[in-house]
């Protein structure tokens, strides 16, 4: 059984549990206590030396970045309706995978980080990326359903979980109707998991 190294209101570490259940994998989920700093133990450091959730053991196999953690799944399990086979949708998929790397995570998940854990960023400069980002966003989904074509592949599931909880950071998704039609769609997915919500 899959092992994954996860803090729960992690976006990063919800996009590979979400994909870990849509692939119908008994996983078992270890929280790492990050205020505590767990994640700087030498037992983690381990795993990671880069001492960053999630990371998963795959029997053994340790992948550590929630980007390659997707890749790795759609890889070894042979999904290929997930992570396309097609040089030009594998590399629409990879654009996706660098949008949530950067945008995404330079937009609705860092404004999160200001209101959730008090990060010290700039939370105007969060919210004005995030507009530009979901603005993008909203053009490609009001042309098709998911972000590459008429399917779901790791795309969406790397982008889902931080615009999903955009509003914790503030962001308004009333003016992106075909951006919350597109997270119904995954919601909708069999064996979709939620990830967990906040007060705020």
């Amino acid at each position: 059984m899959p092992k994954l190294h996860r803090h729960a209101l992690s976006g990063h570490c919800h996009r590979a549990e979400l994909f870990l259940s849509l692939l119908g994998e008994k996983t078992e989920l270890i929280d790492v206590d990050l205020m505590k700093g767990a994640h700087k133990s030498e037992a983690f450091l381990a795993l990671n030396p880069l001492g960053q959730v999630p990371v998963l053991d795959d029997d053994g196999t340790i992948v550590s970045d929630s980007n390659a953690i997707l890749v790795y799944l759609a890889e070894s399990r042979g999904a290929e309706s997930w992570y396309p086979r097609d040089p030009a949708m594998r590399a629409e998929v990879q654009r996706w995978l660098s949008v949530a790397a950067n945008e995404i995570a330079n937009g609705p998940a860092a404004a999160r980080l200001v209101t959730l854990f008090g990060a010290k960023l700039d939370h105007e400069h969060t919210l004005k990326a995030a507009a530009a980002l979901l603005g993008t966003m909203e053009g490609q989904l009001a042309k098709r359903p998911f972000l590459v074509g008429d399917s779901p592949t790791i795309a969406d599931i790397a982008g889902y979980s931080y615009i999903a909880h955009a509003p914790e950071g503030g962001v308004d998704l009333a003016l992106f109707p075909a951006v919350r039609a597109w997270l119904d769609r995954i919601e909708a997915l069999p064996g979709f998991v939620p990830m967990q919500k906040t007060d705020v």
